[in-house]
């Protein structure tokens, strides 16, 4: 199947983002196919639900939050029952789709959900996982950092209310969470980075 065909449904059919556009799933397409080539998997249920996984989107802060996965499953199985697509592949691409979300919570089954699962995690990490961290707490109006406890060392972190404590409450935690050797070796180089931009807000702080 072509990217063509999957682009122009997300184009037609989906309400992006600053952090969940069409350059976000590129990114976890192309985080994919990097995986990919040292797993043994289905790359056609890969790829499909590399594409697909954010085809339904809800805000960082909507009660349904969790659920999004789980539509976005059900939306890319209708569209792909529609096209010129496996029927006894569109269950397995479904789940990848369901499992890929963090906050949905949901243990992958299949080594292609695995991929897709760290493909997208890939993304919140590093340069772009920084970039995207500000994005979504400017969207949510969230002050970049506690003014008193900017890095959490004395408190719980709490990213429903500072930006920067989103880094200390999911995003370091990423990399034990990786399902390939693959996503994990590139994860580790990702974090690092991460963890000198904070030492450099750090010293801008004083």
């Amino acid at each position: 199947m072509s990217e063509e065909v999957y682009r122009k449904f997300l184009e037609d059919n989906t309400e992006s983002d600053a952090a969940h556009d069409i350059a976000h799933v590129k990114r976890v397409v192309k985080n994919a196919e990097l995986i990919f080539l040292k797993e043994s998997a289905d790359k056609e249920i890969v790829l499909a639900a590399a594409w697909l996984h954010d085809c339904a989107i809800l805000p960082k802060n909507h009660p349904d939050r969790k659920r999004a996965s789980t539509f976005a499953a059900q939306k890319a199985a209708q569209f792909l029952a529609t096209i010129d697509f496996p029927e006894n592949k569109i269950a397995s691409t479904a789940h990848a789709i369901e499992a890929h979300s963090y906050s949905a919570g949901i243990i992958p089954k299949t080594i292609e959900a695995k991929i897709v699962q760290d493909a997208d995690r890939l993304d919140a990490l590093g340069a772009i996982g920084i970039a995207r961290c500000f994005s979504v707490g400017g969207e949510l109006n969230n002050p970049m950092y506690h003014p008193d406890d900017p890095f959490a060392e004395n408190r719980e972190p709490d990213d429903t209310i500072w930006t920067v404590d989103h880094f200390y409450q999911k995003l370091f935690r990423l990399p034990d969470m990786l399902n390939t050797k693959t996503a994990k070796e590139v994860a580790s180089k990702r974090v690092e980075y991460m963890k000198s931009f904070l030492q450099q807000v750090s010293a801008e702080i004083g």
